[in-house]
């Protein structure tokens, strides 16, 4: 079988450059390559992610999700990390992957394969690192309050969360209504 060498580059606005080169088997699956390269950063494995597969532009592809989030409603499933093996998607010789690790401090990994060697290792192997990589709770979660709720009072909201909004008409505005028989 062969192995997979795979360079894994931590986005930051950091100036300097953290990435890994991970060695592993084509057939693990996407599960153990998380999990390699979390151990590779030192980040725990409590969180949520997704693996994309992706173009030359980093555009996100196909999803390849932790869990199962379907809950058998959908006749055609995401494909999940435990299930799903790397060479599957395997399309290119520089094929490109994108790895978001925990949705809420948005922790995102540029992955590409770098190179097929005849060999495969049992387990994965991080063969370089480079640059000292952060800890995980290090990056603060943002105050995504306004994204959900926004500006609105709650007294301002109806039984129904339907918000209330000033559109300078009065009651005598309306009365000409009355005067139409239904």
């Amino acid at each position: 079988m062969a192995g997979l060498k795979f360079r894994v580059l931590l986005d930051s606005s950091a100036k300097n450059e953290v990435f890994r080169d991970i060695l592993i088997d084509e057939s693990a699956t996407f599960e153990v390559f998380y999990r390699a390269i979390l151990s590779a950063y030192n980040f725990n494995g409590d969180q949520m992610a997704s693996f994309y597969m992706s173009n030359d532009d980093w555009d996100k592809g196909q999803e390849i999700t932790l869990m199962d989030m379907t809950f058998g409603e959908e006749p055609d499933p995401t494909p999940t990390m435990n299930s799903t093996m790397i060479k599957t998607f395997m399309e290119e010789a520089d094929q490109k992957i994108i790895l978001v690790h925990d949705f809420l401090r948005l922790w995102i990994f540029l992955i590409e394969l770098i190179a097929v060697e005849e060999t495969a290792p049992s387990q994965p192997e991080v063969i370089l690192s480079i640059g000292e990589a952060p800890l995980e709770d290090s990056k603060k979660v943002e105050d995504n309050d306004d994204l959900f709720v926004g500006d609105v009072d709650d007294e301002d909201e109806d039984e129904f969360g339907f918000d209330d909004f000033d559109d300078d008409l009065s009651d005598e505005d309306y009365s000409s209504f009355d005067d139409f028989e239904y």
